[in-house]
């Protein structure tokens, strides 16, 4: 029986989700259909969404459908179901509700996590794991909801955001990200922590800033990174010498990627698009999960955006003080017919 577009798309999600981690979820569908955004599912696993299925972005008959036609893949792809329980990032620990109407089915067909049968018992525990407490860098003036007073972190309750005293985070130290050694024995060692992220504008997302420890923990953890401090130099050094490695690598893959789809593109323009999408922490799609596994919408994304760099006047107009999607409109024929000429043999 032919598929039905809808089926075709939610197994190419599933496919490249699954490529890139080696388990998938609902939610790792929904995310790669583009019908939740990483904010929602943020705000959901914080408590400040009732429901998952209410920031779905589309009719709920086609997520129903949707829903089915991801456990259909699964099941032929020979899939583990490994059931996972969401629980809020907030002090009492709240099972989190996907469906509104809390209907059984639905909800243990988004808790189900399909899991490669290679993967390991480490790894799958890792994803039941409950998420880590939150306290918010504000980057806008606001209030305690409890005391009325102001500080430099806030954390989101139903009733609206407490400060650290009010949340009972007073007595803990804000340690900067930077050093992952200090992050990780600090958190280890500390009774209770929370992770301090800040709303990026320009990324549209929260980033993580630090961590909120016990003192005593952070000068344990420092005691500790000073004992080893020149084992973990050395380690270091292995490290980025493989990451250099493995990122030669890639890159010379995603080359071969925008070869295979642009023939004509040529290949030191490939390999420079390639070395620019692919950058490691760049943000850029070449590092994103679908680029990671080279899908074809990935490595078309990274070509078409060094055109419209490269080949079009669309830095121009931004410079001239045209908005960006009407820069973007305006370029967008010019940036089709690079890539066809490129497409063809």
């Amino acid at each position: 029986m032919a598929q039905t577009n809808l089926e075709q798309r939610v197994e190419q999600a599933a496919e490249a989700v699954l490529k890139a981690q080696r388990y998938v979820s609902a939610i790792d569908v929904l995310l790669r259909l583009g019908w939740l955004t990483d904010s929602h599912v943020q705000r959901w696993r914080q408590g400040s969404i009732d429901s998952l299925e209410s920031a779905i972005q589309t009719n709920p008959k086609k997520v129903a459908a949707a829903l089915v036609a991801f456990q259909q893949w699964a099941h032929s792809r020979g899939l583990n179901a490994s059931e996972t329980d969401y629980v809020a990032a907030t002090r009492d620990r709240r099972l989190l509700r996907f469906s509104a109407d809390d209907d059984d089915m639905r909800e243990r067909a988004y808790r189900t996590h399909w899991v490669s049968p290679d993967l390991d018992k480490r790894t799958i525990e890792r994803q039941s794991k409950p998420p880590d407490l939150l306290v918010i860098m504000p980057v806008k003036d606001w209030t305690c909801t409890s005391c009325g007073g102001i500080g430099d972190f806030l954390f989101m309750e139903d009733a609206g955001p407490l400060c650290l005293d009010c949340a009972d985070f007073g007595h803990l130290e804000f340690l900067p990200s930077g050093d992952a050694a200090m992050t990780r024995r600090a958190k280890k060692a500390s009774g209770l922590s929370a992770v301090v992220v800040r709303w990026s504008r320009s990324r549209k997302r929260y980033e993580r800033q630090g961590i909120l420890v016990e003192p005593a923990a952070i000068e344990q953890a420092e005691r500790e990174c000073l004992s080893d401090a020149e084992i973990r130099a050395r380690r270091r050094e292995r490290d980025q010498a493989r990451r250099a490695d493995d990122d030669v690598q890639f890159q010379a893959k995603f080359a071969e990627a925008i070869l295979t789809q642009f023939p004509r593109c040529p290949s030191d323009r490939a390999e420079a698009i390639a070395r620019h999408a692919a950058t490691r922490s760049s943000g850029r799609v070449g590092r994103s999960a679908a680029g990671r596994a080279l899908d074809p919408d990935a490595v078309r994304l990274a070509v078409a955006a060094s055109v419209r760099h490269e080949d079009t006047a669309y830095d121009k107009l931004l410079m001239s003080g045209t908005d960006r999607q009407s820069a973007r409109d305006r370029v967008y024929h010019n940036i089709e017919t690079v890539l066809e000429s490129w497409r063809s043999d």
